[in-house]
């Protein structure tokens, strides 16, 4: 049995409705055939794959160091490289980007634990996620955590068909590793900029599970 997220209850079950209505329509105009049997099928496999889509799993926390900064999101390693930080580290660091599709569960994770000292939404374009200009164009939250001596930034970016990002962050809250800071809706990207020095534990194309993938260690 598949669990909804609650940022999918109104989808999944404005998507049924619609299912049903247009069942009726199909059997009513052309009876019970197999062309209506096809096109019937077909709305249910739409239905199925909504439900799919706001799942929420059981997620496992992986045994990790305090320092050990997690994965906040399921998809592929697209993006490893230093740069300039200017939103609010305002320092060189190192991105790491992971880019969820619509196949991927797209519920985003706290990466480690720690205080959130800034969080901003930033309306914006909505150009393909994996595309490097989404990181400071698209649609996007930005969300900053300090840990120990370091901080570290998390951006959630809408992509090309996603268009609502959900953040449960606010200034000055404790947050947990694992615990669950918002969903993307449809295809996007998650991005972690870290300290220079950390130690980067994935490579890119590498496919991350979150909660679960170590993507780097943070400086003592």
């Amino acid at each position: 049995m598949i669990r909804i997220h609650k940022e999918g209850i109104k989808s999944v079950l404005s998507c049924l409705v619609i299912l049903i209505f247009f069942a009726l329509l199909i059997f009513g105009i052309m009876g019970f055939s197999i062309a209506s049997i096809i096109l019937c099928s077909l709305l249910l496999i739409l239905f199925l794959f909504v439900s799919y889509f706001f799942r929420d799993p059981d997620r496992e926390i992986a045994n990790s160091d305090p320092l050990d900064v997690l994965a906040s999101a399921d998809g592929k390693v697209v993006i490893i490289k230093e740069v300039e930080e200017n939103e609010f580290l305002k320092s060189k660091a190192l991105q790491v980007s992971v880019f969820m599709s619509v196949f991927n569960v797209h519920i985003n994770y706290y990466p480690i634990d720690g205080e959130i000292v800034y969080y901003n939404y930033h309306p914006g374009n909505y150009m393909v996620a994996w595309h490097p200009k989404s990181s400071h164009e698209n649609e996007r939250t930005s969300i900053a955590i300090n840990v120990n001596k370091s901080t570290i930034l998390v951006r959630q970016i809408a992509g090309y068909i996603a268009r609502r990002i959900v953040c449960y962050s606010e200034k000055g809250a404790k947050v947990t590793k694992g615990k669950q800071l918002g969903f993307i809706k449809f295809g996007s990207r998650l991005d972690i900029f870290l300290p220079i020095d950390s130690e980067i534990l994935v490579k890119k194309g590498d496919k991350v599970k979150a909660c679960q993938t170590i993507l780097a260690r943070l400086p003592k």
